[in-house]
């Protein structure tokens, strides 16, 4: 019997993944169009800040909203409901992540035109999202305090692609063993361009300081 024949697919999956997110990233520039694929566990308050944080912008940024999920709309409604910002849900028929493909399928279905942010909900997920490009502006990660500071030890990957962390949840401080400094040089480690927001959306701690970044961030991008 001769050899079995083995094909590298997850190389050629990430390499064709790679040319269209930068494809997209161009389509958005030349709209001006600023992309944040936000990435987080389930439960680490992503809606609830997103919320917070859009309800400080819509005024300033016509904003718009592409919640991912596997099956459902909740987190859609949510946004939409406490916003009243332009919202789609994606489902992604049980992948753990969105791609480069699936966010232009999105973008094209939104329709962006006319819109300075865009912002991604991505899968609740630590590992996956992290492996595939969207063609996203920033990305953007949360970790919460229930969470531990230890995460990016675990998952090094995702600490590494994104550029913005916030750390959730502030209020819950005092009740767990979250060293802020800790989490802060484990993530400097992996990343030395990393920004840091200790926000609270219950509190509203910080949420001024992380909205005014963005929209600093987003006119930069469309002078630029």
């Amino acid at each position: 019997m001769g050899d079995v024949r083995v094909i590298k697919v997850k190389q050629s999956v990430f390499a064709n993944n790679d040319a269209r997110a930068d494809e997209l990233r161009r389509k958005l520039k030349a709209k001006k169009v600023f992309l944040i694929n936000l990435m987080s566990s389930p439960g680490s308050g992503k809606t609830t800040m997103l919320v917070s944080l859009i309800n400080r912008l819509k005024d300033k940024l016509r904003i718009g909203v592409m919640e991912a999920d596997m099956d459902a709309v909740v987190d859609a409604k949510t946004i939409e409901t406490k916003t009243g910002v332009k919202t789609i849900q994606l489902h992604t028929s049980g992948e753990c992540h969105l791609d480069a493909k699936m966010t232009e399928e999105g973008v094209e279905s939104f329709g962006v035109d006319g819109l300075d942010l865009v912002i991604l909900e991505n899968i609740g997920n630590l590992v996956c999202p992290a492996e595939f490009d969207t063609g996203a502006t920033l990305n953007m990660t949360i970790l919460s305090i229930p969470e531990g500071d230890d995460k990016p030890l675990k998952y090094p990957l995702m600490f590494t692609v994104s550029t913005l962390f916030v750390f959730s949840k502030m209020d819950a401080v005092s009740f767990f063993d979250f060293d802020l400094k800790k989490a802060e040089e484990r993530i400097l480690r992996l990343n030395k361009k990393a920004v840091f927001f200790p926000i609270s959306a219950k509190t509203g701690m910080g949420m001024d300081e992380l909205a005014a970044y963005i929209e600093k961030e987003v006119r930069a991008y469309q002078k630029a």
